[in-house]
């Protein structure tokens, strides 16, 4: 049985036109990657002192199209192998938004971490956004019973 993967149209922009030229558009690492790689739009090079944070350019904007977001998440080998998080994960790039892409980077680890321009600092998910339209009740009981209840953080054990 062969899965379709489900594809849609985003029209990207070089912020900085040739200036950035270097740099390749966002494509996912494998066949079957759910998010395309994100790199940094730097000259030169950077260091993230540890504990330091930084929003790091990537040279795009993107017009996402309207019920979907953009998931801005982290690297798993830059978390494991250095402690680069993106702290926020995952930021939101919501559909009207036309700005720069940037990746905040936060160093973790307890050495002080080089970045190069063109380095893949982290990956763009575009997701099917669902918006709630809520309905307000006036008691608990009407917001329909469940086995956890109000059992909050730890409450069903490890």
């Amino acid at each position: 049985m062969s899965a379709s993967i489900l594809q849609i149209g985003v029209r990207i922009l070089r912020v900085r036109g040739e200036v950035d030229a270097d740099l390749p558009l966002p494509e996912p690492a494998t066949k079957h990657s759910a998010g395309v790689d994100l790199r940094a739009a730097i000259e030169g090079e950077l260091e993230l002192a540890p504990g330091e944070r930084r929003a790091i350019p990537t040279g795009f904007a993107v017009a996402i199209p309207p019920g979907y977001e953009g998931q801005v998440r982290g690297r798993s080998g830059l978390a494991l192998e250095s402690g680069i998080v993106v702290p926020n994960a995952p930021g939101t790039i919501d559909a009207d938004y036309r700005g720069e892409i940037q990746v905040i980077l936060q160093n973790t680890g307890e050495q002080p971490f080089r970045l190069a321009r063109g380095d893949r600092i982290g990956q763009l998910v575009i997701a099917p956004v669902a918006v709630p339209v809520f309905e307000e009740v006036q008691e608990s009981e009407a917001l329909g019973p469940t086995r956890r209840g109000a059992g909050g953080f730890g409450h069903t054990g490890r």
